[in-house]
């Protein structure tokens, strides 16, 4: 069954924007944290942006100021606003929750962004 469910991904030219959205399915009991990652060909996968269920956030240095996380607990969603995009942002984004019943967390399938001129 699936868990995590990323939308919003596509092709956009540097310097355009993309909104990411990650649907938990309500078997995720209290997910306390919620991030987003990427994976580039040839790349490890790394951290993003994540956030807790409080609000605090933590960003990746690269996306700082150009990228946005946030949730709605009551819908057990999570988005990413991305703004300025840039070549070295494209990749897979993956989105994965975290909950006291599985703290390693769960995973989504990932959504592929792409930025190119």
């Amino acid at each position: 069954q699936v868990q995590l469910v990323e939308s919003g991904g596509g092709l956009v030219q540097p310097g355009g924007s993309l909104r990411l959205s990650c649907a938990a399915s309500a078997i995720i009991a209290r997910p306390f944290i919620m991030a987003w990652y990427r994976q580039a060909p040839g790349n490890q996968r790394e951290l993003v942006a994540e956030i807790s269920s409080g609000g605090y956030t933590n960003y990746a240095d690269s996306v700082k100021g150009r990228f946005t996380i946030s949730r709605d607990n009551a819908k057990n969603t999570m988005y990413l606003q991305m703004n300025s995009l840039k070549p070295e942002d494209t990749a897979v984004y993956y989105c994965k929750a975290a909950s006291f019943r599985r703290p390693a967390g769960y995973w989504g399938q990932g959504t592929q962004v792409t930025v190119s001129s």
